[in-house]
């Protein structure tokens, strides 16, 4: 399975490599982002956006606990929900809030903080892990399915050094 690691230097290293995946997903992905408050999670997946072409505002969905975009891939219109489940109380509120039903292979799903649904979520294609090092970010992303890894082989992302 593909594997990538690199140090962002700064936040236009985490937009960049937001836009970088946004040129390698594809739908049905499902992403999960690792990392403590305040590692770029919520930049990383505005940059994505944007980058996919979304205009207008990417809020952090902290308190709707999703929120969802249209985008186009291939002349195709496809829905990224952006999750954030840090103020789930358990993994039931994932199911009863009928979150799994988005998870259909159509939609590109990122979620924050999946560790608070883990018994539940459906799996994901890549884990990307965010962590804060000095002024900067080291990430590393881990493909877990041919569609991570097929994700992560289209990826063109080079750091500035």
């Amino acid at each position: 399975m593909q594997h990538f690691q690199a140090h962002l230097h700064d936040e236009a290293g985490t937009a960049a490599l937001g836009a970088a995946l946004a040129r390698a997903i594809s739908p049905g992905l499902v992403i999960y982002l690792h990392g403590d408050l305040g590692a770029g999670k919520t930049a990383l997946t505005r940059a994505l956006l944007h980058a996919a072409g979304h205009v207008g505002t990417v809020k952090s969905p902290t308190y709707t606990l999703s929120e969802p975009y249209a985008i186009q891939l291939d002349g195709r219109s496809v829905s990224v929900i952006h999750f954030d489940l840090y103020r789930m109380g358990s993994p039931e509120e994932f199911l009863d809030a009928g979150f799994r039903e988005d998870f259909n292979g159509d939609n590109i799903c990122i979620v924050e903080w999946p560790e608070k649904a883990d018994r539940v979520l459906p799996a994901a294609d890549i884990n990307l892990f965010l962590t804060v090092a000095g002024n900067g970010r080291d990430v590393e992303l881990q493909a877990s399915t041919a569609l991570g890894n097929s994700c992560l082989q289209r990826l063109k992302f080079a750091p500035n050094m």
